[in-house]
């Protein structure tokens, strides 16, 4: 059968055609954009993109690189890190030193203030029955990248955070690093990790007229037992939080106190402190999101104080002690109760808390405090106060390098430990 088909339908027909053929380059047009563009899209995406070669990426978008934690680096669970002995290593431990760390105060850097010896620095902290992971200042900052870490609590604690900044410090370019004081806090910032490293004066942890981060003494205490909305505002939303206060609840064994009301009473210390922890608990349970924060508390720092205690017959403190105490020991100046209190509130809690339980461990150093060569009310010792160092030696604050880098070290293990390696 033929179709014939009529003049008219051919001419609109043919007419049709053409149209199509016009749009044809106008389509194929539009494909080849909006597949260069995808193209585009998808490069940029990649870690590799010429864009982000160039101009770098923009902030909170910098490329992650997984870290990955060995099972070298981890500590085994039945390993007790807060048992074992100090042993001599000059040689691989030192972190940093006065002159490499521009971020450490005067009250620290005790061999710039006339220390005649440097035996503290080079005792390493070893556990009985395991090592600590090896300090890697780039993996700890792999680890922290896009969050924040604080300390919070007294002048102690300053110096953890003053540690931590000079052992990382270190590997990150000039231009790439800041300190702020922006009072009650300083704050150590990373550019190119989009981190911070952060410390928060809170010497009670709740609220108390010693809160402003210069203007205080410890000779004029008043706590607010009940408070603690003041500080916590500034704690929200902080990756890792680490916890310290003692030495301030310490200065007498009772103190002035507001609970319930304003009106203020007089609390024995160990009560007082118990009703601070449980303020301290209940706001953990109202602001901490477990799933992306981690909390730590750090035992208390000990004091030496009284050198009877550990040299039988002797009336002086920690003045020119020049090496570790050997054996078994545990001063006066470490309140067990309060120490017990502690591990019982943690154990309550619905949020995970770490306890650090450094105090043994720095019980033994006798030798590693500021004493003479350290600061009293933001001035360094006068020659006549540096000759009386019964009344002025400060058997407090540790000296940096020091202790508290060890403390640290501890905090980077536990910090490697409930680290997730990505698959």
């Amino acid at each position: 059968m033929i179709f014939i088909t009529s003049p008219k339908m051919t001419r609109h027909q043919l007419s049709l055609d053409r149209r199509i053929q016009s749009l044809f380059p106008v389509a194929l047009a539009s494909l080849l954009v909006l597949g260069t563009a995808r193209l585009v899209l998808d490069a940029l995406k990649t870690n590799d993109s010429f864009v982000f070669q160039l101009y770098g990426r923009p902030r909170g978008q910098q490329r992650s690189p997984a870290v990955v934690v060995s099972p070298e680096d981890r500590i085994d669970e039945s390993c007790n890190v807060f048992e074992g002995k100090w042993v001599w290593d000059n040689v691989s431990h030192l972190h940093y030193t006065e002159e490499s760390c521009p971020y450490l105060v005067k009250q620290v850097t005790c061999q710039r203030n006339g220390r005649p010896d440097s035996y503290y620095k080079n005792w390493r902290w070893q556990p009985n029955d395991c090592n600590l992971p090896r300090f890697d200042p780039l993996k700890l900052m792999q680890i922290l990248r896009g969050k924040r870490l604080m300390f919070v609590g007294d002048s102690v604690q300053r110096g953890q955070f003053e540690s931590l900044v000079c052992m990382v410090q270190s590997i990150i370019p000039q231009g790439k690093k800041s300190l702020q004081r922006v009072p009650p806090r300083k704050i150590f910032k990373v550019e190119e990790f989009d981190a911070s490293i952060e410390y928060y004066w809170a010497p009670f942890i709740v609220e108390s007229i010693s809160d402003h981060a210069t203007k205080h003494t410890v000779l004029k205490r008043l706590v607010k037992l009940d408070s603690i909305a003041k500080h916590g505002k500034h704690w929200e939303g902080v990756d890792i939080l680490v916890f310290e206060s003692y030495v301030w609840w310490m200065h007498k064994p009772t103190i002035n106190a507001t609970y319930g009301s304003p009106d203020v009473q007089e609390y024995n210390v160990t009560t007082a402190y118990r009703l601070a922890l449980q303020t301290w608990a209940e706001w953990l349970e109202s602001s901490i999101n477990p799933e992306r924060q981690k909390v730590f508390f750090m035992s208390m720092s000990p004091t030496h104080l009284w050198s009877w205690e550990w040299k039988a017959g002797s009336d002086e403190n920690c003045f020119n002690e020049s090496y570790p105490i050997q054996g078994s020991y545990w001063g006066t100046g470490s309140n067990m109760e309060i120490m017990e209190m502690i591990h019982d509130q943690i154990q309550d809690l619905k949020v995970k808390v770490t306890f650090l339980n450094i105090t043994q461990l720095s019980e033994y150093r006798k030798d590693a405090h500021t004493s003479i060569y350290g600061e009293r009310k933001g001035k360094l010792l006068t020659k006549e106060q540096r000759s009386d160092p019964k009344n002025f030696a400060d058997c407090i604050h540790w000296c940096l390098p020091g202790v508290p880098d060890t403390w640290n070290e501890i905090l980077y293990a536990h910090l490697l430990k409930s680290h997730q390696n990505l698959l």
